[in-house]
């Protein structure tokens, strides 16, 4: 045992990923999964990346089939709606999964993907808007479409899942490609193609910013960490 905790300490693991991460380990879905504290931040982590396209084929995601009660499923308009998930390489981080305009995607450690729900509502989906859908249909690339499915929301809008977790964009985000939103709260992690945490690059556990003002023209989430959110 001894032996085995010395040897680990020895292996020098590429690019930033934390000391005893295994990026070889299976997902290991809700609470058997080791929290994020008891991994090391990797030193000098930030969210800043460059993004470099992942040479996969397109697909398009056929719609939940279990959706349900489609009547009474609000319509969200266009601009708000993500109309594709696709596989991308950003610097450090490695594989991520983006919307449409080319921003990270992140799961949530409170939510569940067996059954899929999520518990980010209210003040935390105005910090970490949910990738929400119409048809439940986007354009993908490089993602397995039977990977890819739809959610009932609190408000009866439908958002997207990668193997059964919600998916959602971070705020703190400011230009395509970063991934500030990585290991916030301890809880928000860049999400894979797979549907697994990215733990490839673990800045040490940070605060949300603060969720955007709902009574003036301020921009969502001014870029500074907010007060004692607990998402």
């Amino acid at each position: 045992m001894v032996v085995g905790a010395a040897l680990a300490a020895v292996i020098t693991l590429p690019g930033c990923a934390p000391a005893g991460f295994d990026a070889g380990a299976a997902d290991y879905g809700n609470a058997a999964e080791p929290a994020s504290n008891d991994v090391q931040a990797s030193p000098g982590a930030t969210g800043e990346a460059v993004a470099a396209a992942d040479p996969t084929a397109e697909a398009t995601a056929p719609a939940d089939p279990a959706g349900g009660g489609e009547a009474n499923t609000p319509e969200i308009s266009d601009e708000v709606a993500t109309t594709a998930l696709n596989a991308t390489k950003v610097a450090r981080m490695g594989s991520t999964v983006q919307d449409e305009d080319g921003f990270v995607l992140y799961r949530f450690d409170k939510d569940s993907d067996d059954p899929a729900k999520s518990n980010c509502n209210g003040d935390c989906a105005k910090i970490w808007p949910p990738a929400v859908t119409n048809d439940g249909e986007p354009t993908l690339k490089g993602v397995d479409k039977s990977l890819v499915g739809t959610v009932t929301r609190a408000d009866g809008t439908k958002q997207l899942t990668l193997k059964g977790w919600p998916l959602y964009r971070y705020i703190g985000d400011k230009k395509p490609g970063q991934w500030k939103g990585q290991n916030v709260s301890g809880t928000w992690f860049v999400i894979t193609p797979a549907g697994t945490k990215n733990l490839t690059c673990l800045p040490a556990v940070s605060k949300p910013v603060a969720p955007p003002s709902d009574d003036t023209s301020g921009e969502a989430g001014s870029g500074e960490a907010g007060g004692d959110y607990s998402y």
